[in-house]
């Protein structure tokens, strides 16, 4: 069995996706759209197989997931795996240059990992990880 994809609502839907495509060289579909709901949204493609879809929709909710501390049952970060140490600090690099946050590390981890975690344009929160 595979997990086929994860779904995030945005209200940036055109942003999110030019981030994920552009830092995690995902590849959108051609967008969706629902011209009797104003429902809309892409399918992010990763080479490892797993997809991301990206969802618009007005009256969704804003996200509770907190910058820092607070966070909140359910789904709480994408984890994307790199091929070394040197490409976690490479992307940590690339992210924080371009104005996102480094919330934590990079650092090894007590699990094995070495990582560093950001948030999306959404706030959504993203690890970055080499399996030691």
């Amino acid at each position: 069995m595979i997990l086929e994809h994860v779904a995030l609502w945005t209200r940036d839907l055109e942003g999110l996706k030019e981030y994920y495509c552009y830092y995690f060289q995902g590849k959108a579909n051609s967008l969706y759209i629902n011209t009797r709901t104003g429902f809309k949204s892409y399918f992010i493609s990763f080479s490892g197989g797993a997809r991301l879809e990206i969802m618009q929709l007005p009256e969704i909710p804003a996200n509770l997931n907190d910058r820092k501390t607070n966070q909140h049952l359910g789904l709480i970060h994408l984890a994307f795996g790199v091929e070394s140490k040197a490409a976690v600090d490479q992307m940590a690099l690339k992210i924080s240059g371009n104005g996102f946050e480094i919330l934590k590390g990079p650092r090894t981890t007590g699990d094995g990992y070495y990582e560093f975690e950001t948030l999306d344009p959404d706030g959504n929160r993203i690890e970055v990880t080499f399996k030691l």
